[in-house]
């Protein structure tokens, strides 16, 4: 973790937030005071799973990929956090070790809230405590549907879900159909969806020949948004 060398002003990050900016001025002020920014380059590990749950991570610039990994390597990708998102709340909430991994996607900013500094204002707004919790229920809603994906869905349903997932995540409307704002690699689409990267390379050609989606300068594009659905909700 190294030092961002921008000159953030952390009271209006924390302004325009949109979970702190319910906080009191006063109550903003003492946070940003306390609060640390921080730059990670692309790959870097932010946190590892079992670290000390001591900090929650606002990202301001960038995005980060929570991950968990197998005994024998394999990579299966919870979730991506874009600007503007929270992660590390779990551990915050409970003072027990980190449950996943964070790693920066791409070149990515944080604003980084010591849990000796938050609690305490949680404690006495029970506001913001629950909508910290609102957060947490969404993550494990996603979960549960990331779960659920993997365990009763063939390949391509399972991956049409997660491409829907991405749109509504990172879709930009565009001539050509839904363009998903993100880069990934093969190899990453299929971490967040639990196959194979060949898997995924042989659907997305498949998905191009029938214009279902499309590429733009590495990013995907769905140009058929009902057949897409038609694949997500298919049981064969």
């Amino acid at each position: 973790m190294t030092a961002i060398r921008i000159n953030f002003d952390k009271d209006l990050v924390l302004a325009g937030h949109f979970l702190l900016k319910h906080l009191e001025r006063e109550e903003r002020h003492r946070l940003a005071t306390a609060a640390r920014l921080s730059h990670h380059p692309r790959g870097a590990m932010i946190f590892q799973k079992g670290d000390p749950g001591d900090s929650m991570m606002a990202v301001i610039r960038g995005r980060v990929k929570i991950c968990c990994h197998s005994m024998d390597g394999k990579e299966l990708v919870l979730s991506i956090i874009n600007k503007g998102g929270l992660f590390g709340e779990i551990a915050l909430l409970d003072g027990e070790p980190r449950t996943a991994d964070a790693v920066a996607l791409e070149e990515t900013d944080l604003l980084v809230l010591d849990r000796s500094q938050l609690m305490p204002v949680l404690t006495a707004r029970p506001d913001l405590a629950f909508r910290i919790i609102s957060v947490l229920c969404k993550r494990l809603r996603q979960t549960s549907e990331h779960l659920e994906d993997t365990l009763f869905l063939e390949a391509p349903s399972r991956f049409a879900r997660a491409l829907k997932r991405l749109g509504e995540a990172f879709g930009r409307p565009g001539p050509e159909g839904l363009r998903l704002d993100i880069k990934l690699s093969q190899q990453q689409l299929g971490c967040l969806v639990g196959v194979s990267r060949e898997s995924v390379n042989k659907l997305l050609n498949e998905w191009q020949r029938a214009g279902v989606i499309g590429m733009d300068a590495g990013c995907i594009v769905i140009r058929d948004a009902q057949a897409l659905d038609e694949i997500a909700e298919s049981c064969d």
